[in-house]
Parts: structure tokens; sequence; C-alpha cells
């Protein structure tokens, strides 16, 4: 039995289609149905069945996929072994927070690279949603965001990266302006500049609005943490930040903080990996630079 054929079983499940997991793996369409029949040919099961346009699991299916889980987990296991169990080798991948990713990952990276030059690391910048969700699933090894999400449950296992002050921050100019965001019922002629709907600062400082019914222009909605400060620090707007994101610049008088009554909020940074996962010797290595640092 091929285990490019359970790869690519268990793949469909994950991506939900036959063409996305074509697209995963780059294979063609023929290709995937070629593996998947030839996978059903040696077990003597049907494994999808169609229903409308769409291809869906069987109940064999259903019952084959944990056992496709635990070979290719044990041959992932298998790579790390090759000559010393404590080598920290293969790939890691980690999704992570753009402002943990920006400001407070890099001195642990510098340190992973230190102590495992063999490794591999796929980072990839994500909403905290989508890392909760693609830990929950299995489709990454390792995540490092803002745990204020919720829904976790009870199927990962956690680790503290800090918690975090936040701050509504302008240039001095538009301070000067706009100094107040504690008096209710009020319009104030800004934009907020901040990152997508789901962001979970984006939510706390817009849920504050709601209570204070403060009412902004509109919202600047942009991914990059660093162009949001540029465009903050050139009159454009206004922003709500953690604080470690912005201490620079706050330091050097190029943004100053307005302050606002969210004098208790804080994020609470974690990094943590489904727990029916096999803790490989370079993700635990990760875990405990996370831990220390």
């Amino acid at each position: 039995m091929e285990l490019k054929y359970l790869q690519t079983f268990k793949t469909i499940i994950e991506e939900g289609s036959f063409t996305k997991a074509a697209e995963k793996l780059s294979y063609t369409q023929s290709t995937i149905t070629f593996q998947v029949g030839q996978l059903e040919q040696e077990l003597s099961i049907k494994l999808f069945e169609r229903v409308g346009r769409r291809m869906t699991l069987t109940k064999a299916g259903e019952q084959l996929y944990p056992y496709v889980n635990d070979v290719l987990t044990s041959v992932s296991r298998l790579h790390c072994f090759k000559n010393d169990l404590t080598e920290y080798k293969g790939i890691l991948r980690i999704g992570a927070g753009e402002t943990l990713l920006c400001y407070r990952l890099p001195p642990v990276l510098q340190k992973f690279h230190e102590y495992a030059p063999n490794a591999r690391l796929f980072l990839q910048s994500m909403n905290c949603y989508d890392i909760r969700n693609e830990l929950l699933n299995g489709t990454l090894d390792l995540g490092v965001f803002y745990e204020n999400i919720g829904g976790l449950g009870n199927n990962l296992t956690l680790f503290s990266f800090g918690s975090y002050t936040m701050a509504l921050v302008a240039s001095p100019e538009i301070k000067k302006k706009y100094p107040d965001f504690i008096t209710p019922n009020q319009s104030i002629p800004l934009p907020l500049i901040i990152n997508e709907s789901t962001c979970v600062f984006r939510q706390i400082f817009e849920q504050y609005l709601q209570r204070k019914s403060i009412l902004l222009d509109h919202t600047i909605e942009l991914w990059s943490i660093p162009t949001i400060k540029n465009l903050v620090k050139s009159s454009m707007g206004i922003s709500y930040l953690p604080t470690f994101s912005i201490q620079n610049e706050l330091k050097s008088g190029e943004l100053e903080e307005i302050k606002t009554e969210l004098t208790d909020a804080q994020l609470s940074a974690v990094c943590g990996y489904n727990s029916s996962k096999w803790v490989s010797p370079a993700m635990e290595l990760f875990t405990q630079l996370i831990q220390s640092s």
C-alpha cells in the first residue's frame, strides 16, 4: 500500500473536496481520482460516494480515517529518528498572529534556529480564529495566537506567551484635536485604522465604542501592522494596538496614547498544539523556548 495514497485520502478530508486536495498536493484531478481508486481496490471498500454534485465520505471511509492518521503520524515520527532521537529535525508548520509574529516571536525564532539548524519552519501570518481551527483539524503543528478568541475546549495543549496591554494611539496632531474618547454619545470625524473584522483587539475596541455610543467616521482595514502604524503617524486616523507593537513609536513621540476606560483590557497570548498530536523533539524545543521567553 502506497503511503501517498493514504496522504491523498487524508488531504481530501481535510480540504473538503478532490479539487482542493489536488491543489494542496500539486496533483491533477485525475491523479487524485486514480489514487483513491487504487486505495479502494486494495482495501476492497468504497471510501467516497457521489451525493448530487459532491463526493462525500462513506461510513467505511469515516472508520478508516483515524487509522490513516495513526499511520501517517508514525511515519512522521520515524523521519525524526534517523540517527538520534533527540535531534531536532523535520518540518514544523506554525501559524502566528501578525503582531506576535512581527514583535514577539523573532527572539524565539532566532534561538530555535541556533538550537535546531536542521529543522525547517513553515511560518504563516494568520488570523487567530483560523489558527485555532487549523490546530483543531491538525493542519498546523503549532499556533501562536491570542486565547481571547475563546472556543478552545480541551483539545488543545496551551502554554502562556504573556499577557499584554493595549493602547489607543494617534499622532500628536490628531491627539491635540481629538483627545476625548471617554465622554459618551459623541461623533468623532476620524477613521479607525485596524486589522480585519475578526481581529481580537479590533473587536475589543469596537465593543467599547458601542458601549460608549462613540461614532467614528469609517474604518480603514489593513493586514500589515507596520502599514497601520505608518498611516497613524501620518495623521490619517487612530488605531488600537498591543502596546508592545508601538512602544518604540511612543518612546520617540511619533505616536501618543489617547486615554480610554479600557484600563483592564488585556491580550493573553499562547502557544498551542492539538493534544492528540505526537510532540516531536522540534515541537517540544519550540514550546520550551516560548515558555522561557
